[in-house]
């Protein structure tokens, strides 16, 4: 390997690693806040079923509607803390890695639209220039035709001019030609 080889390598390799490094803090990061939000779901899971028997307790809701409201509770009280743990962050990291890639996809998509639209715009103008080139050529031709017809024609009429019609003249008729009186 040259000494430039070996440059751009190490330069690769660093700039790598402090990616990879703004890649492991943003991780670590989203973890954080991962398990701060499921702390907080876990604690209103907790608030919303206190208050809800509450008000089963003071009769603002019947036995039914205490049940359902607090499933659902709980259910929020058990997501937030699954949140917390190790294995809910990871879960929570997947679902917005899934959610980036989609993200992802839908941008390259439509990245790919907009440069099929600028593509096909480009080609339709260039289709408009090449037909305007090729109706300005056959004018050309055209007129060039029309000139060599009109060459021609000024050139046969002034061969054939002397003869009015008739190869063979007797002597004394265009005299009379000339006159009117044959």
């Amino acid at each position: 390997m040259s000494f430039r080889e070996i440059a751009i390598t190490v330069r690769a390799i660093n700039r790598a690693s402090s990616e990879f490094a703004r890649i492991q803090t943003d991780a670590e990061a989203l973890g954080v806040r991962i398990r701060s939000l499921g702390a907080a779901m876990a604690g209103l899971g907790a608030a919303g079923s206190a208050v809800v028997h509450l008000a089963h307790q003071f009769g603002l809701l019947n036995s039914e509607q205490t049940r359902t409201l607090a499933s659902f509770t709980y259910l929020v009280t058990t997501i937030g803390a699954f949140m917390r743990t190790s294995w809910g962050a990871a879960v929570a990291q997947k679902v917005y890695a899934a959610a980036c890639w989609i993200a992802n996809a839908a941008q390259n998509a439509l990245n790919i639209s907009f440069a099929t639209f600028l593509a096909l715009t480009g080609v339709g103008i260039a289709a408009i220039i090449g037909a305007a080139a090729a109706v300005s050529y056959f004018a050309s031709q055209m007129r060039n035709a029309t000139e060599s017809v009109k060459e021609y024609n000024e050139a046969a009429s002034g061969l054939y001019a002397g003869f009015a019609g008739r190869s063979i003249r007797r002597a004394g008729e265009e005299e009379l030609y000339r006159r009117g009186v044959e």
